[in-house]
């Protein structure tokens, strides 16, 4: 039965290829694209981390309530608190990113590289490939100094010669013993980067409170929950706070008043970060485009059903039954939605493939996705659910046509009824509304691309600024000559100067966009403080003499640092102009104003104030910032101190090419050739890249919006073509007895438009309930912009329009004596 069945329909499918086609390009663009974008919800979102009882790992954060820090990372001093008394976590660990330099084979290199206390690997389940991993006593301070090499480094450095354990690598100028290789498909959360793991080696002894830096992970004990974990953590922080002294400078009651808490949440929460928000909206989205496109083929369904009318009057007259015809039905539709669902399998194998190489920026675990088990089990789902709705609606409407009723419309009898008209209308009306849905989730997202691309950075023509990082080592330069690191770092800067095209040249520890921050409070000596009041966290950036000009970021108030300055370590600094605006009202107001970071430190003078500066991308706040040479004394506790890890800044027309940055290491190497330029590139790739996650979005919410308004654009020409075939004998008689062909035309228009304004109000109200949940994707825009879903709107109906327009034009060139004859 089944196998006669599968015969007529392929026969009947072979015969009209062109409908087939498109049925076949609609159903597996439509099931491809699904399959791509939960591939991607999958492998970033739905699937476990790849360790041991992921459920169990946890990443240990904290809040701190008195200063606004919603998430405040890890400290040394609440680790080793963490680690000796919790009752809820059987190990807790820290680790950092970290910018290594490699010399002493071959030339210089940079590589990343993660410091990490011994417990971290062992809590994800980690076992060497050669070799062992780090113990206790490797991260005890007085341990000799080793090393973890990951397996591509191994193969790269080594060729992967196992007689490499054992072997010396010289490593930011200290030689560490290699002891072991990592195994070739461990990845370090969501850093693929790594090269080398380095054991941290604290000193307990010489802890003190603060220093929230580093990144704490955490294995919870069997059958403990997270909030129990966060009450036994908050047991443990007044534990921690009296149990190591404050950094010099600095009281105690300060970090009593910061109202530290538990903040604790899954690690996998750590590695994929907010990117779930984008990713649910753009499977929201393709969704919608799926059901468009159902609606399509079923529209296109009905009219082949409709054109089957007497044949299948005429098997209901020769003894087939009901079950008969809508098994016929029923398998046309299975083989359709079956065939397009291994036709959008493959697409989506290969724009999967295709996805991973690219490496979009912003889209964690991208190695973890693909076609696997759950992607084919949501194909197959997807590809039933596909096969029952293009098919219910032909079943429920034709399979049980009476032989009467068929043969006698078979004949010329009549125009087509209005209830025949009816199904494919309501299609028509659903796939506008859809679209009308997408298109106005497309309009939020170039709105927000605009508001983000007009905010000025605060910084100008990032594409013409050429950046690389630096790190001078104690062992080059000793931490008793501290003006050599200085004049060595301005040296460098004097022969990057010299460069041909080359208008200025400038270093500091962090610039727009980087990733690196560092945070600490500020005291203001107009201020009064109350015993133990932290005053509020701001954001601290070491630069030199002329960073300013530059970047291109302009001084509002005020005036630069100078050389002189710097190298006599006189106690003056900058703000930015939010800062300014807070303390003292205005930048004017600010210069000559004193501030200073601990009570042991100088007053150092406000000799200028900058723009603001979105240096975490436009889409966030711009972090109030202080200003300090890189050379200082009496600063954070500290008598004298010189920042070795510096970012070097040069503009130059000719910035971002290669031959630009192979004379920018000949410079640097000029001075000392043993120090490898790490994150070199332009400050326009990083204003790009913070931008990358809105444009993939974008992109993504336009492809969708645009394929659904074809669809339904296309559902709404194919109804009008059909009613003027249909009614091609009732516009005869129509012109036989006087009527214009303009009436006609404007009679066939108003259908369509008529639809699609119902389509419309339709698809404005599923907007207004729908777009609430894009309110976290989007930046300066209303989910209910007005100005969106009026344009949105507009351009529907205008595409329906001409939708209309074109098939309406044929009811006016019908010829009466031919149409008439026809019937």
């Amino acid at each position: 039965m089944f196998r006669d069945q599968l015969k007529q329909v392929l026969r009947r499918l072979f015969r009209a290829p062109l409908f087939t086609s498109i049925i076949l390009i609609t159903l597996s663009i439509g099931i491809g694209a699904n399959a791509v974008v939960f591939g991607v919800v999958d492998g970033v979102l739905l699937k476990p981390l790849s360790y041991p009882q992921p459920d169990q790992l946890i990443g240990l954060w904290h809040s701190a309530s008195g200063i606004g820090f919603d998430e405040l990372n890890m400290a040394p001093f609440l680790y080793f608190i963490d680690r000796e008394q919790s009752k809820t976590l059987e190990d807790v660990g820290m680790y950092n990113g970290d910018s290594l330099s490699i010399t002493g084979v071959g030339q210089p290199e940079h590589i990343s590289g993660l410091d990490v206390t011994d417990g971290v690997l062992p809590m994800l389940g980690v076992k060497p490939a050669l070799g062992r991993i780090f113990t206790r006593q490797d991260d005890s301070p007085t341990a000799p100094k080793t090393i973890l090499l990951s397996y591509a480094y191994w193969q790269r450095k080594f060729g992967g010669d196992q007689s490499v354990i054992g072997r010396s690598l010289t490593v930011d100028g200290t030689a560490r013993e290699i002891i072991g290789v990592l195994p070739r498909n461990f990845t370090f959360l969501d850093d693929y980067d790594a090269a080398i793991f380095l054991p941290m080696q604290l000193d307990r002894s010489k802890t003190k409170l603060g220093n929230f830096s580093f990144r704490g992970i955490a294995r919870m004990k069997p059958g403990v929950s997270l909030k129990q974990a966060n009450a036994d953590i908050d047991r443990l922080l007044p534990i921690a706070i009296h149990s190591f002294p404050a950094p010099d400078g600095f009281p105690a009651g300060i970090f009593e008043s910061a109202k530290v808490r538990a903040n604790l949440h899954t690690l996998k929460r750590d590695v994929i970060g907010d990117v779930g928000n984008v990713l649910w909206v753009l499977m929201g989205s393709i969704i919608l485009v799926l059901l468009v496109a159902c609606a399509n083929v079923a529209n296109l369904l009905l009219v082949r059903v409709e054109g089957r009318r007497q044949e299948l009057a005429v098997r209901s007259a020769l003894g087939a039954g009901r079950s008969s015809i809508t098994a016929g039905l029923l398998v046309e539709s299975l083989t359709l939605g079956v065939a397009g669902g291994i036709i959008g399998l493959a697409l989506a194998f290969g724009a999967l493939r295709l996805l991973v190489s690219m490496a979009p920026t912003g889209l964690p675990r991208l190695h973890e996705i693909g076609v696997n088990a759950p992607v084919l089990l949501f194909v197959l789902i997807t590809t039933l659910f596909v096969s029952f709705v293009i098919g219910m609606l032909p079943i429920l409407k034709y399979s049980g046509i009476s032989m009467y009723t068929g043969l006698r419309e078979g004949g010329r009898s009549g125009t087509q009824s209005r209830e025949r008209q009816r199904a494919r209308k309501v299609l028509v009306v659903i796939q506008v509304a859809l679209a009308l849905v997408l298109l106005i989730c497309s309009g939020l997202m170039i709105r927000t691309f605009r508001a983000l691309a007009n905010v000025s950075p605060g910084f100008t023509e990032p594409a013409s600024l050429e950046k690389f990082r630096i790190y001078i080592p104690e062992t080059t330069i000793p931490e008793t000559d501290r003006e050599r690191v200085l004049r060595t770092e301005q040296a460098m800067a004097d022969k990057l100067a010299a460069i041909p095209n080359v208008s200025s040249v400038a270093f500091s520890t962090e610039i727009p966009m980087d990733g690196h921050d560092s945070n600490d409070p500020i005291f203001a000596q107009d201020r009064t403080y109350r015993e133990g009041e932290l005053p509020p966290i701001r954001r601290f950036i070491f630069v030199s003499p002329g960073y300013f000009s530059t970047v291109g970021t302009p001084l509002v108030a005020g005036r630069d640092l100078t050389w002189a300055e710097t190298y006599q370590k006189r106690p003056v600094a900058l703000i930015s102009e939010n800062l300014s605006r807070e303390y003292w009202g205005s930048a004017e107001n600010a210069i000559l104003k004193k501030i200073r970071v601990g009570t042991t430190d100088d007053w150092r003078e406000i000799i200028g104030v900058s723009r603001d500066v979105y240096y975490d991308g436009v889409s966030k706040k711009a972090p109030s910032v202080v200003y300090w040479p890189v050379w200082r004394d009496r600063f954070e506790g500290q008598k004298e101190d010189v920042n070795r890890g510096l970012t070097f800044v040069i503009r130059s027309p000719r910035a971002g090419s290669a031959a630009f940055l192979t004379q920018v290491q000949q410079a640097v190497w000029s001075i000392n050739g043993e120090l490898p330029l790490a994150e070199t590139g332009t400050v326009g790739e990083l204003y790009t890249k913070s931008m990358a996650r809105t444009s993939f979005t974008l992109i993504m919410l336009c492809v969708a919006g645009g394929m659904a308004l074809l669809l339904g654009i296309v559902g709404i020409y194919g109804v009008i073509s059909y009613a003027v075939s249909q009614r091609t004998r009732e516009i005869g008689i129509r012109m036989a007895l006087g009527a214009q062909r303009d009436h006609l035309t404007g009679m066939f228009v108003r259908q369509g438009l008529l639809l699609a304004g119902i389509g419309a109000v339709f698809g404005v109200a599923a907007a207004f309930g729908t777009m609430r949940f894009m309110s976290s994707i989007l930046f300066k825009v209303s989910p209910m912009d007005p100005l969106t879903y009026s344009l949105s709107t507009a351009a529907v109906l205008a595409i329906a329009l001409l939708a209309c327009y074109v098939p309406s034009r044929r009811a006016s060139q019908v010829n009466p004596v031919n149409a008439l004859r026809s019937e």
